[in-house]
């Protein structure tokens, strides 16, 4: 069995960086399939690529750059994620969300994620932003959860809440932030449902998930949010819709990568600027609340 992470294997990684940039970021922001531009909205940045860090993981996946960039997005601290790992690269659940402990014990506080899924939603098109009210974890249906095996109190308790997982003061600010930004088209917001993948949905698992009430399904995200939000980070997050799922037996219409990358190019702009602007309602951090 896969050698599971100590946590000093995670402080190593937290002090490596901690001493290789004076960067001190309060959120950090994990970017999804084709939405690692992002990180070019920053400003003052260092980046590290995966392969130089001392026990991250590598990204495989097409649309994922594989680095670590520090900076300031809108002027808030932040470090970006160009490109996540998934299980389906053969990576361990621990693996997959490794980066999450590294981050809260940088001191981030906030968990920024995105990702391309898939549109169960019937009223959803393609280029919609979905804002993520809830997730349904089905790995963890058949016993894949990041949590498993021994608790480590340093990070938080053996058994989390997660009926309040995305932040709802930030999903009612990302609303707002969305009318200022006078986009024609509204703010979707729904359940994510995650499956391992690779391989996508046959159209008796869409019906299915559709049943669930799942809006929109894609190949990660939930893992590190559990994560997350048992460190007692604030986590808010955004799926761009960049296909819909197949729901009819007779069509040809069939999805892949190449369509998931592409629809991202076109709306990636959108969700980047949008991430951007909602910066400036992230509250300060609880120290610098302290000393104000």
């Amino acid at each position: 069995m896969e050698k599971r992470f100590t946590y000093d294997d995670y402080q190593e990684t937290s002090k490596w960086l901690l001493c290789q940039t004076k960067h001190r970021p309060q959120v950090a922001i994990i970017c999804g399939s084709g939405l690692g531009n992002l990180a070019n909205k920053l400003t003052e940045t260092q980046s590290f690529d995966y392969s130089k860090i001392p026990n991250f993981p590598q990204s495989t996946v097409p649309g994922h750059a594989g680095r670590l960039v520090f900076g300031f997005l809108n002027g808030k601290a932040c470090v970006v994620m160009q490109g996540r790992f998934h299980m389906y690269e053969g990576y361990s659940i621990w693996k997959v969300t490794f980066p999450v402990r590294v981050f809260y014990l940088m001191g981030v506080d906030t968990l920024v994620v995105t990702n391309a899924a898939g549109g169960l939603n019937p009223e959803f098109e393609v280029g919609d932003i979905m804002l993520i009210r809830d997730h349904i974890n089905l790995p963890g249906f058949s016993g894949v959860n990041p949590l498993m095996g021994p608790n480590d109190e340093r990070f938080g308790l053996r058994f989390p809440a997660m009926s309040n997982a995305y932040d709802r003061d930030m999903r009612q600010k990302a609303h707002s932030a969305w009318k200022q930004m006078g986009e024609q088209r509204e703010l979707k917001e729904g359940t994510y449902v995650m499956l391992a993948g690779p391989s996508f949905e046959t159209v008796a698992e869409c019906w299915l998930l559709q049943k669930l009430g799942a809006d929109a399904v894609g190949m990660s995200t939930v893992p590190e949010v559990i994560v997350a939000r048992h460190c007692g980070l604030r986590v808010f997050g955004f799926s761009l819709i960049t296909n819909k799922v197949v729901l009819d037996y007779e069509t040809k219409e069939k999805a892949n990568h190449e369509e998931v990358l592409e629809a991202g190019r076109q709306a990636a702009e959108k969700l980047e600027q949008f991430v951007s602007v909602l910066m400036a309602s992230i509250p300060p951090p609880a120290k610098a609340c302290e000393l104000e």
